[in-house]
């Protein structure tokens, strides 16, 4: 067995790929339109996982956008979170807040913190290797939301 890719449902493609693409850095290669299904397929790839992406098509995140839903669709913690590891947790937190991302689990261990996409799916952010050492802001912020 392999994993090859999360499909998470999106309202808004152009918020989605400001998110995953603007703001957490990943890649898009490639996209599907299928007008007689009246979806988009678009598939992201975190910038560590490029090449492996390219040379076997996983992992990868699939947005699925379909384009007559007006809805939105329910809470996205149903079905847990997805998670992916920072060269640096603080830093990573701080670019996301600039760009006025929520941070709904700051990193107060130099570890882990949570953040929600625009369509409130929650993202586990965990720094690779140990964990930081405790820094301010981050010790002494409390959690906004859920995540």
């Amino acid at each position: 067995m392999k994993y090859l890719h999360t499909m998470i449902r999106v309202q808004d493609v152009d918020a989605a790929l400001d998110f995953f693409v603007g703001k957490l850095g990943m890649t898009e290669v490639r996209r599907k339109e299928n007008e007689a299904g009246r979806f988009t397929l678009i598939f992201l790839v975190a910038d560590q996982d490029l090449a492996q992406s390219t040379a076997e098509r996983a992992p990868e995140l699939e947005l699925t956008y379909n384009w007559d839903n007006e809805e939105p669709y329910g809470g996205g913690r149903n079905f847990g979170h997805l998670a992916y590891t920072v060269k640096n947790i603080y830093e990573t937190c701080q670019s996301l807040m600039d760009a006025g991302v929520t941070i709904n689990r700051p990193p107060r261990d130099g570890r882990m913190a949570f953040v929600r996409s625009p369509d409130g799916i929650s993202l586990e952010l965990l720094q690779e290797g140990d964990a930081l050492e405790p820094a301010e802001p981050w010790v002494s912020m409390g959690n906004t939301g859920s995540w």
